[in-house]
């Protein structure tokens, strides 16, 4: 199968590649141009709704849409909605419309949990077929491109498929989950000995597995999918299991939440307290059953296996 594939040198990109490449003619397209490809690779320049995608599309079947404007925890951007926009929607459905002048059947886009929303109430875990809520500017913008992807399928017959994931973990994993990681293998003590949360994750390898399903299974045509390794854990397991995992002493003891809380709150940082003790849960049984698909790399392996380059 001819795939063009966004986003080749970003975290999740670059997995998509390495594992697509086994078993699939893969281009790549990229802002600029790199080396170290072995295979086809087109610059495209600025992906924004300006971007000539001609040569790049040419005998293509299926696109696979990685790139984007990612999730920016301290934005300066003057106006960060519109400068989402330019590239998550205004980018992504360029790219889109010439896909399907191309003759592309399938686009699969890789969105965001966010756009369901940032937190979920005990035993109501997000499902593929809520009503969207976004809260920030990033949400907003992939719920933006998701409606007018389903759209052009509607005016186009070109086949859509939206992935959503939670929090991405795997080698060379970047932000919050590496500030973690650095922490427990500084032995640095933390007060999170006792959170009652609970947090869906999915790794890396499990969220490549689902988009190489999605290729061509017949129904995943025009459908949102949620996903997720299938076990959710509060904080306190999160580091537990990577610490562990690294082979280093778990250093926990426990302080009050509403105290950390207020701390945090303080200081500014009320968004880390809500990632800390809120909780984020996906249901994947949509997943499974339309696809039946199930997580290849259990929370266990998934964690090990961000170690294995070290």
């Amino acid at each position: 199968m001819n795939v063009l594939l966004t986003g080749a040198t970003g975290f999740v990109g670059k997995g998509l590649l390495e594992y697509l490449s086994q078993n699939h003619s893969v281009t790549v397209a990229l802002r600029t141009a790199k080396t170290g490809f072995q295979c086809s690779t087109y610059s495209i320049g600025e992906m924004d709704g300006y971007a000539d995608w001609s040569h790049a599309l040419y005998g293509q079947q299926v696109v696979i849409h990685a790139a984007a404007r990612a999730h920016i925890m301290k934005d300066e951007c003057s106006d960060p909605l519109e400068e989402y926009r330019r590239v998550n929607v205004s980018g992504t459905i360029n790219l889109a419309k010439q896909a399907a002048s191309a003759g592309v059947k399938r686009f699969i886009y890789i969105s965001s949990i966010k756009v369901n929303g940032e937190s979920t109430i005990s035993s109501a875990p997000f499902k593929a077929d809520d009503i969207p809520a976004p809260e920030d500017a990033y949400g907003i913008s992939k719920f933006e491109a998701e409606n007018a992807l389903f759209k052009l399928a509607s005016q186009t017959g070109m086949e859509v498929v939206v992935i959503r994931p939670p929090l991405i973990y795997g080698p060379h994993v970047k932000g919050n989950l590496a500030n973690i990681i650095g922490l427990i293998d500084r032995g640095v003590p933390l007060p999170l000995g006792q959170t009652n949360n609970l947090r869906s994750f999915v790794a890396l390898d499990n969220l490549v597995d689902l988009v190489s399903t999605c290729l061509d299974h017949p129904e995943a045509a025009n459908q949102v999918f949620l996903v997720s390794d299938g076990k959710d854990l509060s904080t306190t397991d999160l580091i537990k299991k990577l610490a562990i995992a690294k082979g280093r002493a778990i250093r926990l003891f426990s302080v009050p939440e509403s105290v950390l809380v207020g701390l945090l709150t303080l200081l500014g940082r009320k968004v880390i307290a809500q990632r800390l003790f809120g909780s984020l849960q996906v249901d994947i049984a949509k997943t499974r059953e339309l696809l039946d698909w199930e997580p290849t790399v259990s929370v266990d392996e998934g964690f090990k296996r961000c170690f294995f380059e070290d």
